[in-house]
C-alpha cells in the first residue's frame, strides 16, 4: 500500500505526520520526496548505506557540424534552445528550462550534431532507520525542478511489499501531482489557521481532480478551533485524526526529537482507518 502525505503549504506538521505514520507501520518504507528540502532524516535518524547520484540527459551542440536549421528549437515545447543562423551561427542552451524529454535529439537531421549527454541533478540516499526502510531525493542547490528526481524514486526505489510513505513536496506543483499520482491514499494536513484551510482547499481540489482516496490530519490542533471541522462537514470530507496542540511536542520537534511511542497506537489506529478504506 502506499500512502502519500502532503499538504497545501509548509509548516503545517506534514513531514511530522509521515516519519510518525512510518514509525507506526510494522513493514514501512519511508520515501522523502522533498527533494529540495528534504527534512525526514532529522527524525527517523537514518544510517545512510549508499549513495546514488541521480542524473537527467541533457543536449549538447556540435557547433562544427550543426547546421543550424532550428528544429530542435521548434520541437522544444520548453523553449530551452535558441538557434541563431547566419551570420552568428550559434545555438544556446538554458539548462533551467529543459526537462530532458528528447525531442530535440529526436528530431535533429544531422547525426552527431545533438547528443543527449548526463547532467547530474541531485543525489538519492538510501539507508535503514531502525527496522524503517528509508530513501530520500536531494536536488543539488540551484536545479529547477525536482520533478524528474521524484519520478525516479517512484519508479526504482518503492518496494511493492512494505508500506510507503511518500513524504510529498508541500503546495500543489508539479512535484506534489508526480508525488502523489497513482498512490492508493492521500492523506492531507493541514492546521487549524485561515492560511491553513485556503491551501487545504487547494489541496482538495486537486486530489479530487486526480480522483484519489484521501482524508485529513488536523495537527496542532484546538477543541475550542472548528475552523477545519467546519469545512470538512460542509465538503463531506473525513477528518481521520487530529494531533492536539502542544507547547512540549513543538519544544521536542525543534531538537530534531518526536515522541514516537507516545503516539505510536493513536498512528496506527489511523493506519488502520486508511486500510480500510483502500
Amino acid at each position: 500500500m502506499k500512502i502519500a502525505v502532503t499538504s497545501g503549504k509548509g509548516g503545517t506538521g506534514k513531514t511530522t505526520i509521515a516519519t510518525m505514520l512510518a514509525y507506526a507501520c510494522d513493514n514501512p518504507q519511508y520515501i522523502d520526496c522533498d527533494a529540495e528540502e528534504p527534512n525526514g532524516y532529522l527524525f527517523l535518524k537514518p544510517k545512510i548505506e549508499r549513495v546514488e547520484p541521480f542524473n537527467v540527459l541533457v543536449p549538447k551542440i556540435n557547433e562544427d557540424i550543426c547546421t543550424f536549421c532550428g528544429k530542435c528549437a521548434d520541437a522544444c515545447v520548453y523553449k530551452a534552445l535558441v538557434v541563431m543562423g547566419e551570420p552568428l551561427k550559434k545555438t544556446m542552451f538554458f539548462d533551467e528550462l529543459c526537462h530532458s524529454c528528447g525531442a530535440c535529439a529526436y528530431v535533429c537531421p544531422v547525426e552527431g550534431a545533438l547528443v543527449e549527454v548526463p547532467d547530474e541533478i541531485g543525489k538519492i540516499k538510501i539507508g535503514k532507520a531502525q527496522y524503517i526502510d528509508f530513501v530520500m531525493g536531494e536536488l543539488n542547490i540551484g536545479e529547477a525542478s525536482a520533478t524528474q528526481l521524484i519520478a525516479s524514486l517512484k519508479k526504482n526505489y518503492i518496494n511493492e511489499s512494505k508500506t510507503v510513505i511518500l513524504d510529498s513536496p508541500p503546495g500543489t506543483s508539479c512535484t506534489v501531482v508526480e508525488t502523489i499520482e497513482g498512490v492508493d491514499y492521500v492523506l492531507l494536513v493541514t492546521e487549524p489557521t485561515s492560511f491553513g484551510l485556503s491551501d487545504l482547499k487547494l489541496s482538495v481540489e486537486l486530489v479530487r481532480d486526480m480522483g484519489l482516496k484521501f482524508g485529513i490530519v488536523v495537527n496542532k490542533y484546538e477543541e475550542d478551533n472548528t475552523l477545519i471541522d467546519d469545512y470538512a462537514k460542509e465538503e463531506g470530507i473525513e477528518i481521520l485524526f487530529r494531533l492536539p496542540f502542544s507547547k512540549e511536542f513543538a519544544e521536542s520537534y525543534s531538537k530534531s526529537e518526536l515522541p514516537f511511542e507516545k503516539f505510536k497506537d493513536d498512528f496506527k489506529d489511523l493506519l488502520k482507518k486508511i486500510e480500510e478504506r483502500v
